[in-house]
Formats: structure tokens, C-alpha cells, sequence
């Protein structure tokens, strides 16, 4: 049984807000507690949004290249993640790359070439929906490449990645967490919603029954790439997606220098 909720006088301020009641009423069974939560959240988000607007407008003004890759499991919060980040931003700066399979032109390229193609101009920011890490993780757990293939890539990652810092282009790196029991939760909430189903592939479908050899390539990535790597993982616990939101947000402004006093 739940300890019941006690409302502070805060708490009591927030809930009697249009925002409050919004947060309140929009479900059943009405939870006190989530309500206030959410409200926080909302405005927690809004402050972070501006600073994130500041981030662009000094990454504009300085030609500035930056790269935000978001890893982790399937159906772990990635997307719902970025679009909380752009929310407020100038899209014209700012690019979201979600790569489909590659063509059989791109099987025989260099692995990285296609990545490559999408890397930031001046002034923009690349936000990665997945990123080469898919051949550290999701392809080889479900035979999409040969164990060569693995290892050469495991091999030139690092250097792949000081190739990039070096030439000027600031990378940061965030994995969503999430556990098996929260995974399967959202599968079946995208299943049994109409307006979200399309999300959910053949390699989404096997994610459970595979989740140790996940597991295992995972650790094996952050081994390697936390190793030498010239930027290390953030990895953030996802199990609850308005922390997660606000925690890759964090993360994204304390990795970049850019000026906090500038006006927008």
C-alpha cells in the first residue's frame, strides 16, 4: 500500500494554477502527487528551453558545429527526448538524423561514410537518433553485420570520434537507460495505441526476448568507448521520462562552453 500524499502549501499553489488543474484533470484516477510533479517539470523544462535558445543563438554567432548523439534500448525515450530539446529552437539551425537501413551502395562504403554525410555546417547542431553505434549494439545482437565487420568497428571508433573533436566539431554523447520491466510497459502502450503502433519493428518485437545479449553488447561498447574515448557517455536513467528529458538537457548545456550571459 502507497503512503498517502501530503500536500504542501506549495504544492497546494501549484494545483490551484490552470496548469495545475490541467496536470490533475487530464487523467484518471487523479494523482495528487504526479500532478505537482508534472507542473514542475513543465516549468523546470521552460527555463532549461531558454538556455538551450542561448546555446543556439552563441553556436550561431560563433560558427559552431555540434553533435548530440542519443543512444539506448528500444522504445527507451530517445525521440521524445530531442523533441523536447528543439522544442523552442530555430529550426533552421538544427538538423534530427534518424537513418533508415543503408542502401547497398552504402554496404559497400566505408561504415562511417554515411554518418559523415550528415555532420553539421557552421552554426548548426545534429541531433543523432541512433548514430554509428548501431554497429556496437543493434547489429550485431541481431546479425545485421559479420563479426569483421564488429570488430574493425570497435577497432576505429575512437579514433573515428578524436578525428571529429579534433577537427572542431563538439560531440556529446547520451544513452537512455531504461530496465526490462519498464521496456515492456511502453511496447505494450505503443501497441495499443493506434497513433503510435508504426513505431514498433520486427527488431523492436525481439528486444525483450533478446535483452541479455543487449545487455552484453552494451557493456562491451561502454568498455571500449569510455576507455579511450575523447567524450565519454552520459547515461541517464530513463525508467521515468520527464527526469530523463531534463537530465539529457543538463547534460547537453554543461558539455558546451557556450556563453550563459548572452542576450536572446
Amino acid at each position: 500500500m502507497h503512503e498517502e500524499y501530503i500536500l504542501t502549501k506549495e504544492d497546494v499553489e501549484i494545483l490551484n494554477t490552470n496548469k495545475g488543474l490541467t496536470a490533475l484533470l487530464s487523467k484518471e484516477p487523479y494523482n495528487l502527487e504526479k500532478a505537482v510533479r508534472y507542473v514542475k517539470y513543465e516549468k523546470k523544462l521552460k527555463k532549461l528551453q531558454v538556455e538551450l535558445i542561448r546555446l543556439q543563438s552563441w553556436a550561431i554567432d560563433e560558427n559552431e558545429r555540434i553533435i548530440v548523439i542519443f543512444e539506448g534500448r528500444d522504445a527507451a525515450g530517445k525521440g521524445g527526448a530531442i523533441r523536447r530539446t528543439i522544442e523552442r529552437m530555430n529550426p533552421r539551425h538544427l538538423r534530427i538524423v534518424a537513418l533508415p537501413k543503408p542502401t547497398e551502395d552504402e554496404q559497400s562504403q566505408w561504415y562511417f561514410q554515411r554518418y559523415v554525410r550528415q555532420f553539421p555546417k557552421a552554426g548548426e547542431i545534429v541531433f543523432f537518433d541512433r548514430s554509428w553505434y548501431n554497429r556496437a549494439v543493434v547489429e550485431p545482437v541481431n546479425d545485421f553485420c559479420t563479426q569483421e565487420e564488429y570488430d574493425i568497428f570497435m577497432n576505429q571508433v575512437n579514433d573515428f570520434e578524436r578525428m571529429i573533436t579534433e577537427s572542431g566539431i563538439r560531440l556529446v554523447k547520451i544513452y537512455m537507460s531504461i530496465s526490462k520491466k519498464e521496456q515492456a510497459k511502453r511496447f505494450d502502450e505503443i501497441k495499443r495505441d493506434p497513433l503510435k503502433q508504426w513505431k514498433m519493428t520486427a527488431v523492436d518485437e525481439r528486444a525483450q526476448e533478446l535483452w541479455d545479449v543487449y545487455t552484453k553488447y552494451k557493456n562491451l561498447m561502454f568498455e571500449k568507448t569510455n576507455e579511450g574515448a575523447v567524450v565519454p557517455w552520459k547515461i541517464i536513467r530513463a525508467n521515468r521520462k520527464t527526469f530523463a528529458r531534463v537530465a539529457a538537457i543538463n547534460h547537453l548545456l554543461s558539455s558546451i562552453p557556450y556563453d550563459k550571459n548572452k542576450k536572446i
